[in-house]
């Protein structure tokens, strides 16, 4: 039998209604963030590349010290901006190499022409999560990259909102998703439930994050 939900109805559209103006201007920045040309949209894919098994604050931490080198710095060099006091030195840094000269090599760094080329919503998020060439980015990533570039309808399924949609009752249990298939019907019965609560889903997603974090961040 499923548990009774911990977190009602009542309490999620009352914060609702307290952060939907932060909510909404924050969904405003990201769209914005799309139309300031492919060298901020590959930073907001590198940002999604180092907040990976990390967290928010330290992707944006890590980005910072490094995004004034982001475009052309070789492999060496981001490691070595990266070797003190910044988890995945080593790693991290040659995803970014790797899928960079990548996207110049078979795109000609046109990341925003790209991205506009698939038919459908899935398709372009199954391309990211999918592509060896692009290293560091899953499901999980490849929907907050999308996102954060303004993209609508993708469910970031991270610790934290797993963790709402369980004590909201919409999931039975909050383990991470660990094929497509799981990804995405978590993803339905999270938009299903937004539907029913007249949410929108991709306030939703910043709702519950700020509810587990405090802050309504990218």
């Amino acid at each position: 039998m499923r548990r009774s939900p911990s977190l009602t109805l009542q309490e999620l559209r009352n914060d609702s209604l307290q952060k939907r103006d932060a909510i909404r201007s924050r969904l405003k920045e990201f769209e914005r963030r799309f139309h300031a040309g492919d060298a901020e949209i590959f930073k907001e894919l590198c940002f999604c590349i180092l907040a990976a098994n990390s967290s928010a604050e330290m992707g944006m931490k890590t980005l910072a010290a490094i995004e004034d080198i982001l475009l052309e710095a070789d492999l060496p060099t981001l490691r070595n901006r990266l070797s003190r006091g910044f988890r995945y030195w080593r790693v991290r840094p040659s995803y970014i190499v790797h899928t960079r000269d990548y996207l110049r090599r078979e795109y000609g760094f046109k990341l925003r022409e790209l991205l506009q080329s698939f038919p459908d919503h899935e398709s372009r998020r199954a391309f990211l999560a999918c592509n060896k060439d692009i290293k560091g980015i899953g499901w999980k990533e490849a929907s907050h990259f999308l996102r954060n570039i303004g993209y609508r309808g993708y469910a970031i399924l991270d610790k934290h909102i797993r963790n709402c949609l369980c004590e909201l009752g919409v999931i039975r249990r909050s383990r991470k998703p660990l094929s497509p298939d799981r990804y995405r019907r978590i993803e339905r019965k999270m938009r299903a439930f937004s539907n029913r609560t007249g949410i929108d889903m991709d306030e939703m997603d910043l709702l519950l994050w700020s509810r587990k974090t405090g802050k309504i961040l990218k």
